[in-house]
């Protein structure tokens, strides 16, 4: 029988660390996977308490956070499909059946209304600016004119044409007035309408600056709340149009889009932006992952919870062929060096 030579042997005893490792490394890939999908939910708690017990300061810093509202929420409009969802949103909120059971009261407690009518009747500039909005806005007077002088011409005209024939004199005298003086006579009208009814409006509004007090102001808002308080939210309904074409969540969303997207680009909201991210950070930049994230009420048991909601994908993750491949990788780049070949060819020599 031919003895084996050096060099068979060396290939032999290759050969076999090479297939010993790669079963090393799928029974290693094995455990772990074992391992990880037992201990997923202890180390995500794990994590969580070493994450918190961190000063957010380590981590990230004001301009950081500059950096990812400027350069990543504000770079970018909001995409058409978020947009969509929004309208689809705003349709299901607006026109859901609970809101024609659902009183405006339950919205806005009694209190607020209260609190508000209050503040505003007993200060004086947002006192008379409320007056002013309803007796002395100008587009009230001109409205209130063009009412009285069509309510005027109408009566005129229904009343010379029950008149017979002193309403025809009357209308010729009318026709031959306009043109002795070259004038209109409805025109004139509403000059002179338009004229006296800002002027009374004007006396209007400063008697109920002077007589209307504070208190008066109030009742006024709270009374006004009170006829309507008990209306079913879908009362709003009727200030909307619901039409294709014409959809008033439509117009709502465009125009906030486009406010958004003239906002999001203008050097006046990044520097908002800036003094609000610098006076934010200066007083938390010593607290704790942890104390920062209990401000938003997540503390170990919310934690616990989302462990529990996300261990299935956590399991399906850890069972997948690319989280296998991965481990193996590394396994086979931990094996392939040298001194860890060294120490298992003279460990497998010696055990031979």
């Amino acid at each position: 029988m031919q003895t084996p030579s050096i060099e068979d042997t060396s290939i032999t005893n290759d050969s076999a660390n090479i297939a010993g490792i790669d079963g090393l490394i799928q029974a290693q890939v094995t455990f772990m996977r074992e391992w990880l999908r037992g201990q997923a939910e202890p180390l995500a708690l794990e994590a969580w308490h070493w994450l918190g017990a961190q000063p957010m300061s380590r981590y990230i810093s004001s301009l950081d956070i500059q950096h990812l509202i400027n350069n990543w929420l504000l770079t970018h409009p909001i995409s058409e499909v978020v947009r969509k969802d929004i309208r689809d949103i705003m349709h299901t909120v607006i026109y859901h059946p609970v809101n024609d059971t659902m009183p405006l009261r339950e919205l806005v407690d009694d209190t607020q209304i209260e609190t508000l009518a209050t503040y505003i009747g007993s200060h004086d500039e947002q006192r008379n600016a409320l007056i002013h909005s309803f007796i002395g806005n100008e587009a009230f007077a001109d409205l209130l004119t063009q009412t009285l002088y069509h309510a005027i011409n109408d009566f005129m005209e229904t009343t010379l044409d029950k008149a017979g024939g002193v309403g025809k004199l009357m209308k010729m005298g009318r026709s031959s007035f306009e043109r002795a003086t070259n004038s209109n006579l409805d025109g004139k009208l509403q000059t002179y309408l338009h004229r006296n009814i800002k002027d009374l409006t004007r006396r209007a509004e400063s008697n109920a600056q002077e007589h209307l007090s504070n208190e008066e102001v109030t009742r006024m808002l709270t009374t006004g709340w009170a006829r309507i308080k008990d209306k079913p939210v879908s009362e709003l309904q009727t200030y909307l149009s619901d039409e294709p074409n014409h959809s008033s969540i439509d117009h709502i969303e465009a125009s906030i889009q486009q406010s958004y997207n003239r906002l999001r680009i203008s050097p006046y909201l990044h520097s908002l932006i800036a003094a609000s991210v610098e006076t934010w950070f200066a007083t938390h930049q010593d607290d704790t992952i942890a104390s920062l994230a209990s401000s938003l009420y997540i503390d170990e048991q919310a934690v616990a919870q989302a462990s529990q909601v996300l261990l299935p994908l956590a399991h399906d993750a850890i069972d997948s062929p690319w989280f296998s491949t991965h481990i193996e990788q590394m396994l086979h780049a931990f094996y392939a060096q040298d001194t860890i070949k060294s120490s298992l060819a003279n460990g497998l020599l010696s055990d031979s």
